[in-house]
């Protein structure tokens, strides 16, 4: 069951085409993530589905409620949709506690105890409620703003880039407590992020947007293997892209024949790989398959990004790709490698 649909969403700023026949589907309970560059539309959208702004033709409904038609439209204070902006927004003369107590129809003991919750919920100290926004760090101040959206119980949250201000360390755990919290109270929610890696850790589906437009939706996994076209592809994380020629499953291209998850024919087209998908060995004098040279090594700890140029290429002759390896295993530059493929290599769209 889904609980928010859009349909045909349209909206204009003047001559400037903002969002063009938008459709989606959220499923109850679920994380989606819409994801795109800037101006591409995502933020419009997500004020369009809290009802701060309105489209210019579509419709929209949660939970089988129509919000949005061309009849009538349904205000953003009676939606019951939670809203966590980027910069947390909290009120600079309010305590936490009146900032999450904020909006809570419940009075005396009874208020108190909903507010202790949901400090516990997003893991706040007990002895912050009589703290100012301005003593708390960026992640605290997050969670403040999470509790005081919690406590109106909405039927779907809307996070709008909430993790972005916050260091790298902190990101990533804030992003995995926000995810178990919502996954325990059985809450919808839609995250917009320009953040690829945080895109795909985060959602059970993954939209992404370009100009406008929603180009690909749906699991994180099948839009990171089959992206629907270049730009998605290098969108969502480095890519290994080369023209190739189709023929039954296989293609014939600078690494050498390659299995591809296509079985119709083509002269030509455009293959893609992930620089993980490459893996390289110590060439030895004479040995087969696809050889290169190391020429360039970017050691980040664990992990190794290796750019191999290909000693010989049918198309290409002297391409150089990306490679991922294990840091402590990294050959030197000038090392010469063989490269052999994992998996099978998808087909863009021309």
């Amino acid at each position: 069951m889904n609980a928010l649909e859009l349909n045909a969403i349209c909206k204009s700023f003047g001559s400037q085409r903002a969002l063009d026949n938008v459709t989606l589907a959220v499923p109850t309970g679920s994380r989606t993530v819409i994801v795109g560059p800037s101006g591409s539309g995502k933020t419009t959208l997500l004020r369009m589905i809290a009802g701060f702004e309105f489209p210019d033709s579509g419709s929209l409904s949660l939970n089988g409620q129509i919000l949005l038609d061309s009849t009538h439209e349904v205000p953003a204070h009676q939606r019951r949709i939670g809203y966590v902006p980027q910069d947390g927004a909290l009120f600079p003369h309010m305590s936490v506690a009146a900032n999450i107590g904020f909006g809570l129809a419940t009075k005396g003991p009874a208020r108190d105890e909903r507010i202790a919750e949901l400090m516990d919920s997003v893991a706040l100290d007990a002895n912050m409620a009589t703290r100012w926004p301005h003593e708390l760090s960026g992640g605290q101040q997050q969670r403040v703003a999470l509790a005081r959206a919690l406590a109106q119980q909405p039927r779907l949250m809307l996070l709008d880039e909430p993790f972005s201000a916050l260091d790298t360390g902190l990101r990533a755990a804030m992003r995995k407590m926000v995810a178990r919290l919502l996954a325990d109270a059985g809450v919808t929610a839609i995250l917009v992020t320009h953040d690829q890696s945080e895109a795909l850790s985060f959602a059970d589906q993954l939209a992404v947007m370009r100009q406008g437009r929603l180009v690909q939706a749906g699991q994180p996994l099948e839009l990171y293997q089959h992206p629907r076209d270049e730009q998605t592809a290098l969108f969502l994380g480095e890519a290994v892209l080369m023209p190739a020629k189709i023929k039954d499953g296989w293609a014939d291209c600078d690494l050498g024949p390659i299995a591809v998850n296509h079985q119709g024919n083509s002269e030509m087209a455009q293959i893609m790989l992930r620089p993980e998908q490459l893996q390289l060995n110590i060439a030895s004098t004479g040995s087969p398959g696809c050889h290169g040279v190391v020429t360039e090594r970017d050691f980040g700890g664990n992990t190794c990004t290796l750019t191999v140029t290909l000693l010989a290429g049918k198309f290409e002759p002297g391409r150089s790709l990306p490679v991922h390896c294990a840091g402590l295993l990294a050959p030197p530059i000038g090392s010469a490698v063989q490269l052999t493929t994992l998996g099978r290599a998808h087909v863009l769209n021309n």
